[in-house]
């Protein structure tokens, strides 16, 4: 799969949790090394779930996270996508969280597959591209 990608914050906190136990062999990292020229990207709501588990914003793993991935902001088209997406799911009993919504919203919206350890809710998001890594 080369190209581009969005990951959702499972991944991102896996792909930590690998790091600290030196496991170069897991999932997260295993995913990465299978294509080293995949550009990288993170919807704003991935971002700040992630950055929740940090005290300082100058915390050189979410530094780093931040320059190795392109921002995918939350603009008008995005939001109108978001809308879309929730109503549909709501009609078909089928809602995920809001930011799970957002992060959604993010990959349609730029047409970016999603890589997540989620991946049967994101599935529920109709035109959603979605990779599972574990």
């Amino acid at each position: 799969m080369a190209g581009r990608v969005a990951f959702d914050t499972t991944f991102l906190i896996d792909l930590q949790r690998e790091r600290r136990r030196g496991d170069p062999n897991g999932p997260a990292h295993q995913f990465l090394a299978a294509d080293a020229d995949l550009e990288l990207h993170l919807s704003a709501t991935a971002l700040g779930e992630f950055a929740e588990g940090f005290d300082d914003r100058d915390d050189p793993l979410l530094r780093t996270v931040q320059e190795l991935h392109v921002l995918l902001p939350i603009d008008e088209e995005t939001a109108l996508v978001y809308g879309r997406i929730a109503r549909s799911l709501r009609q078909q009993g089928k809602l995920i969280g809001t930011n799970d919504l957002w992060i959604a919203a993010a990959s349609v919206r730029h047409e970016l597959p999603l890589v997540s350890a989620n991946a049967a809710e994101f599935r529920r998001v109709q035109g959603l591209e979605v990779h599972a890594y574990r």
